[in-house]
């Protein structure tokens, strides 16, 4: 959804006091505006000169009044700038910033510093005619660039801190997700759609790989909770978090703000524009680089420090209006390669000894690093003692890791944006296309040489989408229409990136306690273990091609003054396409101990031979004897396979199974099933006005998400239908004098085929289990939700939101088991029903506070905060039990001085004041710190 806002000009920003004559006059002047009776019939460059000869009477009359005072105030002088104001003026953009100019105008003008939903702004999302968010009969929040930017708030992270019932689930830029009353924590995959929709700029993003780029010169972001649609964009069946960047503007303005902080930190903005021929074209263009440390150095090499920031950003729009009734805003943005550290940063812990659900020793295991670690293999490098797994390995926060690579990624983006007016009718053209790249090449927490480019890769993301709209209104009917098209296109690793890949330690460190006792008995069997796996690579590749085409329409039917009924629909084709691979890519210095074929028929040139004794099988042919024999000379000096002893032969099948365990399922390529559904999604809304301040509405509404094509295991495989249900009662009410206003919703929400990793036996192996997208039957959530905002002190702004929230998994029998339950035979998933949702927490609340103080010689002091807490969630996707994050809260600061006019300010501003470190994850061994205190200065002004 896209925001307007009026202008509304405070008492503070006036060049005098007002006097209650002055005050009549002045508004005399404003309702006599054209503008102010039928904004909703001009087109932009009507509603710019109108409001330009609005500005200009009012100053005429200011100076007209200014001179008959005979000694007035001075502007805005410390006692009538103290003034008390209603809440709706708190924050009005200054007379000379002008913007109403833009198509699809989305204003920080009634948006006040604290980002709290007020008088004056106005939502156009799916509603030609213009109204006010308290008449928006939806849970709806919204946070104000202002605000963002005071506390250099410019992730999806800081901005959820801001909004109620929302979460981010930690991540890298490709894996984080994001939750709405608490649902939309999942395993990512390309092919899988969101839950909940990330919209930049009025452009719908499936895929939202969001977590690693800034998010700057924003106007407005809008949190809309519950099934989206019917008004236009994409489907997202739990709600959306648009973020609206400034737009070009006639009038000339010129911003820059310059931050030095803490860990070498330096973050630089600048954004303006103006004319480029008046009344014609317009232009904007938007600027930062945001470089520094992290907080964390890796041992091996320092100069790597981990939750580093590397980013730099454009953006350049221009607004074309050459005549009256039509517009068009074209987008460009660029945000170039960057390489952040994220993925080792972890703190090692002891696991348990068994496993819970059998007492099973975990000694042997994946979990037992120690007992691997202190190998003689491993000991022997470090002088006979295992020192590395009690100190640079456990409990520390400093990773030790000698091939971690950072995280790469880059994103652009461009969009076009058509408006053509015909009398009451508007027609509109959204065209929007993006590119993302990702490449993660992850190492194994130790400075040994056990794994090798592991990771992912994303060759190219892109995404096209197409929408064209039709609406109009009038005293009985507000109306919208329109059609969408989405496409997107994934490539993951397939331009042959690995996957995964192994060095010249792997296999000393995956082999079994048996296989190990075997091949280190000797220089040969040691050197079989080296090669079993060195240099082996591993690529496992998706080609995914997605598509939705919808028709949709809403209307909002004025029955009476009081009573309006909002009715939606949309009926949209879903086409889901996934064609996929998982093959080695790369034998490496052990291709002779490969198996013959897999047991998915891929023939990987072996020889056959007993996988416990190591004698040759019969039907080997000519060429496989021959490779046998080769192996027989390479590693014993014996030129044929057949004389090897019998513990020479066993060291071979020791090698070859070490390899075949990290070889897993291969497969050639494979085309997943299609997925084609046609899902409707529909939206009944009664609302009624009890006073001009108070508006109640009974929110109905019901949302589909397309299902996900994918291959598991070569066994194609599609999870189905996501289906939302919810009801929503709410009440949006404001005091008469505007200085408090307060939103607060109850609502239920019924998911049927959640879309979530599930977990199965194996059919290719049933002593091991295979997790997929799949989806679990039902999810129930309830809670309640608020927003306030109170401006009874002078001076001072308060505002609060918050929610009580309970998601549950209603029914879901095959969830993964967590880590600490082994899997043995048929125990491969676990009954989770009853169970709250990963990343879910009951409470959550934001409280902030925003105070000015006017000084003399038009000087100003500031502070505030912002208080984000979060009652205990469970970090983990499968529920383990040891993955329990506690309640806690983080606040950020920031108090500072400078001019009324805004030409210059500094700021002092602290990131997580309190230096919580609760983690950002947890699991039976790890822990993901969380991050630490960030104390900077920063300069900002306004030419």
């Amino acid at each position: 959804m896209h925001r307007q806002a009026t202008i509304d000009i405070p008492k503070s920003k006036l060049p005098f006091r007002p006097t209650p004559i002055a005050a009549i006059v002045t508004g005399l002047a404003l309702l006599a505006s054209p503008s102010l009776h039928a904004a909703d019939e001009k087109t932009v460059a009507q509603l710019q000169s109108e409001i330009d000869s609005a500005r200009a009477e009012i100053a005429r009359l200011n100076a007209l009044l200014a001179q008959s005072r005979q000694g007035a105030a001075a502007p805005a002088d410390a006692a009538s700038a103290a003034a008390p104001a209603p809440v709706a003026a708190a924050e009005a953009v200054p007379a000379t910033e002008d913007k109403s100019a833009q198509p699809q105008v989305v204003t920080s003008a009634s948006v006040p510093a604290d980002g709290t939903v007020l008088e004056g702004i106005v939502v156009s999302s799916a509603h030609p005619k213009l109204e006010i968010v308290e008449d928006l009969p939806q849970s709806v929040s919204v946070i104000s660039g202002n605000d963002l930017a005071s506390t250099l708030a410019l992730d999806l992270g800081a901005i959820v801190n801001r909004a109620a019932n929302v979460n981010f689930n930690v991540g890298n830029s490709r894996t984080f997700s994001l939750s709405i009353r608490g649902v939309g924590k999942v395993t990512q995959t390309e092919a899988q759609d969101t839950s909940v929709g990330v919209i930049l700029d009025g452009i719908p993003i499936a895929y939202a790989p969001f977590a690693s780029f800034d998010l700057y010169d924003v106007d407005t972001v809008e949190v809309a909770r519950g099934p989206q649609g019917t008004d236009g964009g994409k489907n997202f069946t739990v709600g959306t978090i648009a973020i609206n960047t400034r737009n070009p503007s006639f009038t000339p303005d010129a911003r820059w703000s310059i931050a030095l902080g803490q860990r070498d930190t330096v973050i630089s903005q600048v954004a303006g524009g103006g004319p480029v021929i008046d009344n014609v074209l317009a232009w904007r263009g938007a600027l930062v680089v945001d470089k520094g440390n992290g907080q964390y150095a890796n041992a091996y090499y320092p100069d790597q420090t981990y939750f580093n920031t590397d980013r730099v950003a454009g953006r350049i729009k221009l607004l074309y209006t050459p005549t009256a009734d039509f517009s068009a805003l074209a987008t460009a943005e660029i945000q170039p390669e960057g390489a952040e550290f994220y993925n080792s940063e972890v703190v090692n812990l002891i696991p348990p000894a068994t496993y819970a659900n059998n007492g099973v020793s975990t000694k042997g295991t994946g979990l037992d690093v120690a007992g691997k670690l202190g190998r003689s293999w491993f000991t022997d490098q470090n002088g006979g003692q295992n020192f590395y797994y009690g100190g640079a390995y456990l409990n520390t926060a400093t990773p030790d890791v000698n091939a971690q690579q950072p995280l790469y990624t880059f994103t652009n983006n461009a969009s076009l944006e058509l408006k053509k007016t015909f009398g009451d009718l508007e027609l509109s053209s959204i065209t929007g296309v993006r590119r993302y790249h990702f490449e993660a090449r992850n190492d194994d927490a130790t400075p040994f040489n056990i794994s090798i480019n592991g990771g992912g890769k994303v060759d190219l993301y892109k995404e096209a989408t197409q929408e064209f709209s039709l609406g109009s209104h009038s005293d009985l009917v507000d109306w919208k229409t329109g059609a969408f098209f989405w496409y997107n296109h994934v490539n993951y690793d397939g331009q042959g990136g690995w996957s995964s890949g192994w060095g010249s330690d792997a296999g000393a460190y995956y082999a079994s306690t048996a296989q190990y006792a075997k091949l280190d008995t000797t220089a040969a069997g040691q050197l079989l273990m080296e090669n079993s796996l060195e240099n082996m690579n591993k690529s496992a590749t998706q080609i995914i091609n997605n598509r939705s085409e919808a028709l949709y329409g809403q209307a909002d039917w004025h029955v009476t003054h009081e009573f309006t009924l909002t009715t939606g629909a949309r009926l949209g084709r879903e086409d889901r396409l996934n064609n996929t691979s998982s093959l080695i890519v790369g034998n490496g210095n052990g291709g002779a101990l490969n198996p013959v074929v897999t047991a998915t028929g891929v023939s990987m040139g072996g020889f056959a031979s007993n996988s416990t004794t190591g004698a040759l099988l019969g039907g080997n042919s000519a060429a496989q004897i021959a490779l046998a024999n080769s192996v027989a000379q390479q590693y014993f000096g014996v030129n044929q396979y057949s004389l090897l002893t019998t513990k020479q032969q066993g060291q071979v099948a020791a090698a070859k199974a070490v390899r075949a365990g990290q070889i897993g399922t291969v497969w050639d390529p494979i085309a997943a099933p299609e997925y084609r559904r046609t899902l409707p999604g529909l939206v009944l809304t009664p609302s009624y006005k009890f006073t001009p301040n108070e508006t109640a509405y009974l929110a109905t509404q019901l949302g589909e998400k397309g299902g996900v094509s994918q291959v598991v295991n070569a066994v194609p495989v599609v999870a189905g239908t996501e289906k939302a249900e919810s009801i929503e009662l709410g009440l949006k009410s404001a005091s008469a004098d505007r200085q408090a206003l307060a939103n607060v919703d109850i609502f239920k929400t019924i998911i049927h085929n959640y879309q979530q990793t599930v977990s199965t036996l194996d059919p290719l192996n049933i002593q091991t289990t295979v997790s997929y997208v799949g989806t679990a039957p039902q999810v129930d959530i309830w809670g309640v939700e608020f927003d306030a905002a109170v401006s009874v002190i002078r001076n001072l702004r308060l505002r609060a939101s918050g929610a009580f929230n309970l998601a549950k998994y209603r029914d879901f029998p095959d969830s993964p088991l967590p880590a600490e339950d082994q899997v043995v035979g048929t125990h491969a998933f676990q009954d989770v029903s009853g169970q709250r949702l990963p990343g879910a927490s009951k409470i959550l609340l934001n409280v902030g506070a925003d105070y000015r103080l006017p000084l003399p010689q038009d000087k100003l002091a500031h502070a505030g905060f912002n208080t984000a807490f979060l009652s205990r969630y469970n970090s983990d996707s499968n529920l383990s039990a040891y993955a329990w994050i506690p309640g806690h809260s983080t606040t950020d600061a920031n108090i500072g001085w400078g001019r009324q006019d805004e030409k210059f300010d500094v700021s002092v501003i602290v990131k997580n004041l309190f230096n919580n470190l609760t983690p950002q994850a947890q699991t039976l061994n790890s822990i993901t710190p969380g991050y630490t205190r960030w104390l900077g200065v920063q300069f900002t002004g306004k030419l």
